[in-house]
């Protein structure tokens, strides 16, 4: 159990890092970062639905009259076209998810540090404050309808560091958890 915390924490900080990454990326790169993301996107939307379209045929489908990937593949692909033609609602989109990923590891980081404080861990107001942070970012991010690109980045850099910093809380008192 331990090693799998640990190895746990370890995927964090590389999500971190890829994260930060990201981040960087937008801040310097924010309009090519957004024309990037949805052809990435829209890229990955037409090959699910080409291969669900293929695999309709390929696995007799049509005569299964529960077996919808015709209609999911069709649908998966024009998701794809408009994905790549209409590259600034990608960036409204992608806002949201973001911020709903932020919100959502916030609130996973603040159940942490009140478990860090029932078993008496130093470290929990820290990463009490830390995952507050992170909400308050998400929630910015959530409402702030002209929120650029740019300013995804730079949240996603603070986001980045400061899940760094709860990962290597968490590795070090994975032994205090158990």
């Amino acid at each position: 159990m331990k090693n799998f915390l640990k190895k746990s924490g370890w995927v964090d900080i590389l999500v971190s890092i890829v994260f930060a990454i990201i981040g960087i990326f937008m801040i310097m790169k924010t309009d090519l970062a957004i024309k990037i993301i949805s052809y990435i996107l829209g890229g990955i939307f037409i090959v699910i639905g080409i291969i669900k379209s293929i695999d309709y045929f390929l696995s007799k489908g049509k005569y299964d009259f529960y077996n919808y990937d015709l209609i999911y593949g069709i649908i998966a692909i024009i998701v794809g076209l408009i994905t790549i033609c209409f590259s600034g609602l990608i960036e409204s989109i992608f806002r949201f998810i973001i911020a709903f990923w932020i919100i959502y590891s916030g609130l996973i980081r603040l159940s942490m540090s009140f478990k860090l404080h029932a078993v008496e861990i130093d470290m929990w107001n820290v990463s009490l404050i830390l995952s507050i942070i992170m909400i308050i970012s998400g929630i910015y991010i959530l409402f702030q309808n002209g929120a650029l690109i740019l300013t995804i980045g730079i949240i996603m850099v603070v986001y980045s560091i400061i899940d760094l910093i709860e990962s290597v809380i968490f590795i070090r008192n994975v032994d205090k958890l158990l």
